[in-house]
Parts: C-alpha cells; sequence; structure tokens
C-alpha cells in the first residue's frame, strides 16, 4: 500500500510530495513529531517586540499617570469616549502621509483570505493590489482619525463644540527602539466644532498643569502649518509643502545637512533650499521671531494669518501664570497631513526621549468623512514616553507602594469567620484590604506582607475573638497596638484617610 503526504519542514508556502511506503511514513512522522516537541520545549514564550508586559509595581506607577491626566482633563470639562482598535482601512490610509500608511498593521481578513487574489497576481508579486484584496481592516495609527470617524458618525447626537478625552492603545509597525514602540497608549483631548484659539490656549494650561503635577520640567514647542505654508511659497515650491515639512520635522533625529539631502532626493532646487535655511535657523525670543517673519512672509497672505494667529496664542500665554517654557520652533512640522494651523509638541527638559506629548489644529479632517466645515485641535500624551521620563528621574518615589492597605492574617478555619467581619468592615470604610487565603505561618504571611509594601497587618486570634478586639502592626516601625474592633474606624480615620 502506498500513501500521498503533503510535507512541510521548513518552508510553509513551499510543498514537497513524496510517495512512500507505510513503514517509512511512520517513520517520518514520528521524526517529525519528535522534532517539533523538542523545538516547542526548547523554546520559551514570548511576545512581538515592540510591546511590553507590566508587572503589578509598573502598572500602579501608570495608574497614577493615567490617573493625573484624567483629573485634569476633567477638570477643564472635557468627556471620555473609546472607539474600537480596529478600524475600516478606507478610514485610516490616506490621513497620515505616505510614511504613515507604511506604519499601519493591517489585519487579514478572516477564512481563506487569498481566495479573491488570482496565481498571476501572487507570482507578480502586485503587493498594493493584493494587500488591498487580503486586507480590509486595520489596527489605529492614532485616536485623532478615530475621533473624527466618531463624529461624524454620531453627529446627531453631539452637541458642539464637543470637548472629549480618550485614553486607549494604538499601534504602529515601526522600528522599535528606545522611546518607541509598537504599541503604546495615548491619552488625547481635542475640542471640535470651534474655531476660537483660545482652544489652542487652554491646551498649553492642560499640558502645563498635568506636568507640573507630575514634576516634569517641559518645554513646549508650537509652530503653525500656515507659516510653513507661507515659507514654501517665499521659497518658490508652494506644490512641494508635504515634502519640505516631512522632511524638516526630523532636523533633530537626522540633522541640516540629511535633512537638505532628503529635499534635493524630493526634487527641490538647490535655490529653494538655500532660501530655506535662514527659517531653519532662526533665533531670539518667541516675539523676535514672530516679527522677522512677518518682514519675510508680508507677501503671504497664508502666511500672515498663521503668524496673527502665533501673535493672539503667545499674548493669552504672556497673561497667564504657565510655568513651562515655550518656544516658537519654525522646525516644527509634525509629518502628520491632516494639521492645518498651530502644532504643538512638547519635551523634557531632562531626558533626551523625545516628544511627549503633541497635537495641534485640523479643519480638514471630519470632510474626508463627508462633513465639511467642522474644525478641531488637540493634543496627544504620550504614556509610555511619560513613564520613561518618570522611571529615568525617579519621580515615583514618593507613589510606590501597594495597591492593598490591610492584610489580614488567617488563623484558621475557627477564626476565618470573625476575620471575614474586619474585612467586611474595611471594605465598608473604602480601605483596600485583603485577607490572606491559607492559615499559613505567620512569617510566610508577614513575608509576604512585606514584599507587597502592604503598612498595616491585622491579627485577629482566640484572644481578640474573645475580647471582641484586633491587634494592629505597623509594619514601619514593627509596632503593635491592641484596640477594640468597635474602634477600627476611628484607627482608620486617623491613619489610613489622607
Amino acid at each position: 500500500m502506498k500513501a500521498r503526504i503533503a510535507f512541510l519542514p521548513s518552508q510553509p508556502l513551499r510543498f514537497m510530495d513524496f510517495i512512500i511506503s507505510d513503514s517509512q511514513y511512520l517513520l517520518y512522522f514520528c521524526l517529525y513529531t519528535f522534532v517539533f516537541y523538542l523545538d516547542t520545549m526548547s523554546s520559551k514564550p514570548s511576545i512581538p517586540k515592540g510591546t511590553r508586559d507590566f508587572s503589578t509595581e509598573e502598572m500602579l506607577k501608570r495608574e497614577y499617570i493615567f490617573g493625573t491626566i484624567k483629573q485634569v482633563f476633567r477638570l477643564y470639562g472635557y468627556q471620555p469616549i473609546e472607539t474600537p482598535a480596529m478600524e475600516n482601512l478606507t478610514t485610516l490610509l490616506g490621513k497620515y502621509g505616505e510614511e504613515g500608511d507604511k506604519l499601519l498593521f493591517r489585519i487579514l481578513n478572516s477564512g481563506d483570505f487569498l481566495s479573491e487574489v488570482s496565481e498571476e497576481e501572487l507570482l507578480k508579486r502586485e503587493v498594493h493590489r493584493i494587500s488591498s484584496k487580503i486586507s480590509e481592516k486595520g489596527l489605529r495609527y492614532d485616536l485623532t482619525v478615530p475621533f473624527a470617524r466618531y463624529v461624524v458618525q454620531h453627529r446627531d447626537e453631539i452637541v458642539f463644540p464637543f470637548k472629549r478625552y480618550q485614553i486607549q492603545p494604538v499601534w504602529r509597525a515601526d522600528r522599535p527602539q528606545k522611546g518607541r514602540y509598537r504599541e503604546f497608549f495615548q491619552c488625547d483631548v481635542d475640542v471640535i466644532g470651534s474655531d476660537s484659539l483660545l482652544n489652542e490656549y487652554e491646551l498649553i494650561r492642560i499640558i502645563d498643569d498635568i506636568f507640573k503635577k507630575l514634576r516634569i520640567s517641559t518645554v513646549i514647542k508650537i509652530n503653525n502649518r500656515k507659516v510653513l505654508a507661507g515659507i514654501a511659497t517665499y521659497i518658490g515650491e508652494s506644490d512641494r509643502i508635504i515634502d519640505i515639512t516631512v522632511a524638516i520635522d526630523k532636523l533633530d533625529k537626522i540633522g541640516i545637512e540629511n535633512v537638505n539631502s532628503e529635499l534635493v532626493s524630493k526634487g527641490l532646487s538647490g535655490e529653494a533650499i538655500s532660501t530655506l535655511q535662514p527659517f531653519l535657523q532662526l533665533k531670539g525670543a518667541n516675539s523676535e521671531k514672530v516679527s522677522s517673519l512677518g518682514n519675510l512672509l508680508i507677501h503671504s497672505e497664508t502666511g500672515m494669518k498663521g503668524i496673527s494667529e502665533l501673535q493672539t496664542l503667545f499674548e493669552y500665554i504672556a497673561n497667564a501664570s504657565v510655568t513651562c517654557d515655550i518656544e516658537l520652533d519654525l522646525t516644527l512640522a509634525r509629518g502628520l497631513n491632516y494639521y492645518t494651523g498651530a502644532i504643538i509638541e512638547v519635551k523634557s527638559k531632562d531626558v533626551g526621549i523625545g516628544s511627549i506629548c503633541g497635537g495641534g489644529r485640523y479643519d480638514n479632517l471630519t470632510g474626508v468623512f463627508g462633513m465639511a466645515g467642522v474644525s478641531g485641535v488637540g493634543i496627544s500624551f504620550g504614556a509610555d514616553r511619560i513613564y520613561d521620563v518618570m522611571n529615568q528621574l525617579n519621580l515615583f518615589d514618593e507613589i510606590t507602594g501597594s495597591s492593598t492597605e490591610v492584610l489580614i492574617v488567617n488563623f484558621g478555619e475557627k477564626e476565618s469567620v470573625y476575620a471575614c467581619k474586619i474585612l467586611d468592615s474595611l471594605h465598608g470604610l473604602n480601605i483596600r484590604s485583603e485577607l490572606y487565603p491559607d492559615a499559613q505561618k505567620l512569617k510566610k504571611q508577614f513575608s509576604y506582607a512585606d514584599s507587597k509594601k502592604i503598612p498595616y497587618i491585622i491579627m485577629a486570634g482566640e484572644d481578640e475573638i474573645k475580647e471582641n478586639s484586633i491587634t494592629i502592626k505597623f509594619m514601619s516601625s514593627g509596632e503593635q497596638k491592641t484596640i477594640p474592633l468597635a474602634d477600627l474606624s476611628s484607627f482608620v480615620n486617623e491613619k489610613l484617610k489622607y
């Protein structure tokens, strides 16, 4: 008897057919199974590059960041929404520029995703044509485009101007490196349906308030897309505004010579690149920079409108109690195509990690979804980079600790009934507390509390039960104190209510 099998040794798309006997089949099968078993046993589970696990201690720190950001968002009247992790590719493509589109994580269609692809297309390796047929959805690249889609889709339910915040993960198929991940959280705050520059000013105040609470020294860099458009006109390359902004946005990363080389590769003339240099090297106070720009762009209506917007915004800021540094930076372009006015970027003054917050004004984003004439402005806080900055500066020292405030010792089944009564009382007083689940030795239970940095231990053995009392151990000093159970509320108010 002969058997015909498809053997897949190492290359998933290359099949080899063998005509073999039953005994040979059994030998191959056993060998393949054994190799597969060894490979499985020798390999450790892992996560994709650019993603991270977070321990309990790390999550406490991250929740502190999220909590601080949410508190300030709500203080200014912003309301929360959420959108799906995946969006239709028709929603995402074309909103982030050519480079951004390349970083989209695409999701294969379910089932036989190759059913719509011909053999001819596969042989020709027509990637773009094939991609559109096998993938209709993608993971969101940011929260702004999904927000614009949300606004258009729910326009009849929204009261404008609409102030929303959103804290969710996003994904980018970028090369992982320090401070740059493939999966990371963004904390967005936007107001849509208003042209007022007071919104930009409010976002500056929100930035200042949040980083002041987090104790991070920052510089807020500000520019205006209209000014960049005016500069492109001034150097005679108005039709290459996107090429120019994408290139100069990399100035901090690749340097002026590489930026100029990229502009050459995009087809800009040597004269235009030479004329651009004074803008990239503009020095002085913000008012001096604005004045110099006004002289250069006097014949550009778009550029002068951008300068007027910058002047108004700087006037608002000058009359406010903003503590962070504010800098007009003409190299700030933020390569996203949808910005039309103010551009904002925030950097830590003490840690070189790139921007930790950024955003700007977008006038046309909802228009691509069929809702023209609705302007919006927003910023996004990069929670993962903020975490890295705070970690490097040791800013978590005062907020680290256990999520549990009180551990109740387990002396056994009989004593557990009384212990549960204590636990219920603590929970009723909104104290984070837990009962050790097993009647282990006291040394082990104390070690558990110590490793979790639980500040208080409550013990209730036979003597305490008889006297309707509890013994409290202060882990920081080792002191022990016995009080009536009826006085638990007073102890809580004195020691645990901050």
